[in-house]
């Protein structure tokens, strides 16, 4: 099957078109987003899967599908009117027929939705019944939501329509989207985040500390570094411990000569002895 991507899907879809933006204009589309979707067992684990869509919410996404001279087109929509068809979740139209009356593929008031870490898998069942294959079951659609960061437009595309069993047939879709990719978990850990907290307050302390020495107090050079005083103290302490702890010289250490006093010594009196001559 060959698979072609197309928003040129020939005049019905154009019709569509138009009947969704005279619906949108009446109010009939509330913006209710998932909520519009009736889950066949409305579990907790499945509103949260159904939630996660919420960003794809009224809007259609189509796929076209050609094998040999038949041409199909795919139109999907999330808990919306697909087409503008009251409750079809997915509808299939034959391209090239203009007349051509839309096959509902899946109902969204009977949803199932399926959720993984970066996917979500959202069955919509009940659709038209066959007319000669799958024991003319109800049809049934399956959408592979799938994450997807790279690309900047959701695309669809169809898969593959197995019909050649007696029961539980199915279309299977794939969209491509990053509004199921999970969101980025930081790395960084408790003491970074306090790292880089500490360096935050040091900025701005350093920033708010020379702008009020320089334009309050009027400080030059130096002297604009916020508590310049106090830092030249704890650096010279710093210094001396740090000599005082690595230095391996002994302080007590006695020199092994007594200098000359540089200092003048006192002139001791002159000792006169006129007593002694005699008289």
């Amino acid at each position: 099957m060959k698979l072609v991507y197309s928003h040129d899907v020939g005049p019905f879809l154009v019709w569509t078109l138009v009947v969704q933006l005279a619906l949108c204009g009446s109010g009939v589309y509330a913006a209710d987003g998932t909520k519009n979707c009736k889950l066949l067992t409305d579990s907790p684990s499945e509103r949260k899967a159904l939630d996660r869509l919420e960003p794809l919410a009224h809007t259609n996404f189509t796929a076209l599908t050609e094998n040999g001279t038949e041409s199909y087109t795919y139109v999907f929509q999330l808990c919306g009117d697909a087409g503008g068809i009251q409750g079809a979740g997915v509808i299939q139209f034959e391209t090239k027929k203009t007349e051509s009356k839309p096959t509902v593929i899946g109902m969204y008031n009977a949803t199932e939705a399926i959720g993984g870490s970066d996917w979500v898998m959202l069955i919509y069942k009940d659709g038209d019944s066959y007319d000669g294959h799958c024991s003319k079951e109800r049809r049934k659609a399956m959408v592979m939501i799938s994450c997807d960061r790279t690309i900047s437009s959701d695309k669809m595309k169809v898969v593959l329509e197995d019909r050649q069993r007696k029961q539980e047939c199915f279309y299977l879709f794939e969209l491509d989207s990053s509004s199921v990719c999970p969101p980025i978990e930081s790395h960084l850990s408790t003491g970074s985040i306090i790292l880089i907290i500490g360096l935050c307050l040091l900025a701005v302390y350093l920033l708010g500390g020379f702008l009020y020495q320089r334009l309050i107090v009027g400080a030059k050079g130096m002297e604009q570094f916020p508590n310049y005083a106090f830092w030249v103290e704890v650096g010279n302490m710093t210094a001396d411990g740090c000599d005082f702890v690595c230095r391996s010289r002994n302080r007590e250490e006695a020199p092994a000569y007594r200098g000359v006093a540089t200092e003048p010594l006192e002139e001791e009196p002159e000792e006169r002895d006129d007593c002694l001559l005699p008289m």
